[in-house]
């Protein structure tokens, strides 16, 4: 199961075609959707996790906390609205679309991709890219 939690005035639209479209996402790589939680929050909030449990005092868009076990895809997925809407200035996107990169990022890590190398980076960014062709939102 698929849920979104808010701890803004934010909210993402069309909620019900995301949740199809990460399940999609999920299932195409021979995986079960297990409990997968987003919460969308502002950067002060996700900083405090950044510093808290990665000890890195910095801005980021989003930390995932994996519960996958074997094929069953789980974990907590946290997204500052704020850096998303920045970064998409910044990538010259719209924010709908970074957005949905982002949220399909958090799930490619629990599906066992990584993105240190640049090699990885490469490989994260053609899996993202082929998993938002098929968002119909």
């Amino acid at each position: 199961m698929i849920t979104f939690y808010y701890e803004t005035d934010f909210t993402v639209e069309n909620e019900s075609a995301l949740i199809s479209w990460i399940q999609d996402c999920i299932t195409s790589q021979c995986c079960e959707v297990g409990e997968i939680n987003y919460i969308f929050c502002d950067d002060a909030y996700l900083l405090k996790l950044n510093i808290e449990f990665l000890q890195h005092e910095t801005l980021t868009d989003i930390i995932s906390f994996d519960n996958t076990m074997g094929k069953l895809i789980a974990g907590d997925i946290f997204i500052s609205e704020e850096r998303v809407r920045e970064n998409a200035k910044i990538f010259g996107v719209s924010f709908k679309e970074e957005l949905s990169r982002v949220m399909v990022h958090g799930v490619l890590h629990f599906l066992g991709f990584k993105d240190k190398t640049k090699s990885e980076k490469e490989h994260m960014r053609n899996k993202e890219n082929q998993a938002l062709s098929g968002l119909k939102v």
